[in-house]
């Protein structure tokens, strides 16, 4: 991979490929589960929680591999799933045909066609329809079993007494290693059944061994998200440049344009418009929404809210129902009450903003001192001037109105209107001549 990272950590539709197969366990409710890994792995241990977790000393191959987890495993299930942790594309379906083949077998194998089996062990068979006869890694290959196209892609399951006694039994090969594709010989030896269980959707033989490998596997996650997406009723413009991850959830009639990313626990609700140019991070998006060309992160946003263009709701937000976000509209730590529209170049910070509020353009929240943060609070109906900077901690009282460019360093009360900078009260006119006297004032 030439990367620091190591293998199994490396993301695939926004999860570690390792990840992708423990969910596989999950899924067919596995008694236990063991991963095996090097002393040197302990980024891989961070990711572990609730399995066995055997550490190889030496890397001597996959039949060495599996044979240091029979001490976590032995007496304690009945049949065995053993999957290499960069197969990240493996489905749930696919490895329970694996265990179902061992009600007629000792030894089940996943097997796949691929029209490029370089890589790969080939499954040999004495006739094209009989049974397996052994598995050939490829180095080990004579030209002509290099030309058979099924293979077998890294997942067998076997009958847990029977692995224990042969893996033992494994003999090293002539570069030291004890491979797992032994046990189809020992099986047949022995005259125990092998089975061959063969997907109907050969992506999931491809593993991960390189940065293009990796790319190649990441763009069918997303494909088979997208798939699943528009199999809900969901409207997926072009699934070529639609990057969708595997929590995601989306509600009919939804249409999601080029160019959008939705990523984690993300759910969107009904007929919303997503994108073009969109990324969404673990956040909720209600029913009617717009958000086109716009980030929001880790945010929930009610129903029929409009977002964007190029609007950036940061962390910790809740937008309420009929909100208005236009251009380069920033929010974040904030709450923005029903009906509230914030439609140019403005920031709203550590803010609790009330319902049918106007923030002009330019507006700024100044919540940060040098020290700490600071909140601002407006109320109910008011109307933020353009240019208006509110020096938080502050509050705003109900159907108050601020000035263009005024800069708001106290609280102001409800129906209070203040102008200047600093902002002072303007008083409210009662009669034409005092409203021009004020203003020659200064006031």
């Amino acid at each position: 991979m030439r990367s620091d990272l190591p293998k199994v950590l490396h993301p695939v539709a926004g999860r570690p490929m390792l990840q992708h197969v423990l969910d596989v366990a999950r899924a067919l409710g596995a008694v236990e589960t063991a991963v095996v890994i090097s002393p040197q792995a302990a980024q891989v241990r961070e990711l572990l929680h609730g399995v066995a977790i055997v550490e190889q000393a030496e890397q001597l191959g996959t039949g060495h591999a599996a044979l240091q987890a029979r001490d976590a495993l032995a007496g304690r299930v009945d049949r065995v799933l053993v999957v290499h942790g960069d197969m990240p594309l493996l489905r749930a379906e696919t490895a329970q045909r694996l265990l179902d083949a061992l009600d007629a077998a000792t030894l089940a194998l996943s097997t796949a066609d691929l029209d490029d089996p370089t890589g790969y062990g080939r499954v040999v068979r004495a006739a094209s329809d009989s049974g397996v006869t052994r598995i050939v890694e490829e180095h080990d290959a004579s030209p002509a079993t290099r030309q058979i196209r099924e293979v077998w892609f890294s997942a067998m399951a076997a009958e847990a007494a029977w692995l224990w006694e042969q893996l033992p039994r494994l003999r090293a090969q002539p570069n030291g290693e004890y491979y797992l594709t032994e046990l189809v010989e020992l099986a047949l030896a022995q005259g125990r059944p092998v089975a061959a269980a063969k997907t109907d959707q050969p992506s999931e033989a491809i593993g991960v061994n390189s940065q293009a490998q990796l790319a190649r596997v990441n763009r069918l996650a997303w494909d088979r998200e997208t798939s699943r997406l528009m199999a809900g009723g969901v409207i997926v413009l072009d699934p070529s440049t639609t990057y969708v991850e595997a929590l995601v959830e989306v509600g009919p009639g939804t249409v999601i344009y080029p160019n959008t990313h939705l990523q984690g626990a993300t759910r969107i609700g009904r007929s919303c418009q997503i994108g073009p140019n969109t990324i969404i991070v673990e956040s909720i998006v209600g029913d009617d929404s717009k958000v086109w060309s716009s980030v929001i992160e880790h945010s929930e946003l009610e129903a029929r809210v409009d977002v964007g263009p190029f609007s950036h709701i940061r962390p910790g937000c809740h937008l309420e129902s009929d909100v208005r976000l236009g251009n380069y509209a920033e929010t974040k730590a904030s709450r923005i009450g029903r009906g509230t529209q914030m439609h140019h170049f403005s920031y709203v910070g550590d803010a609790e903003v009330g319902a049918r509020v106007n923030i002009g353009a330019g507006t700024i929240t100044c919540n940060y001192d040098g020290l700490s943060k600071h909140r601002t609070v407006i109320g109910d109906d008011a109307f933020i001037g353009s240019d208006t900077m509110l020096v938080a901690p502050l509050r705003v009282g109900a159907r108050a109105r601020t000035g263009a460019g005024s800069v708001v360093t106290r609280d102001v009360p409800d129906d209070a209107t203040v102008v200047g900078v600093p902002a002072r009260a303007r008083p409210r006119p009662s009669s034409p001549m005092t409203d021009i006297s004020a203003s020659k004032d200064g006031d």
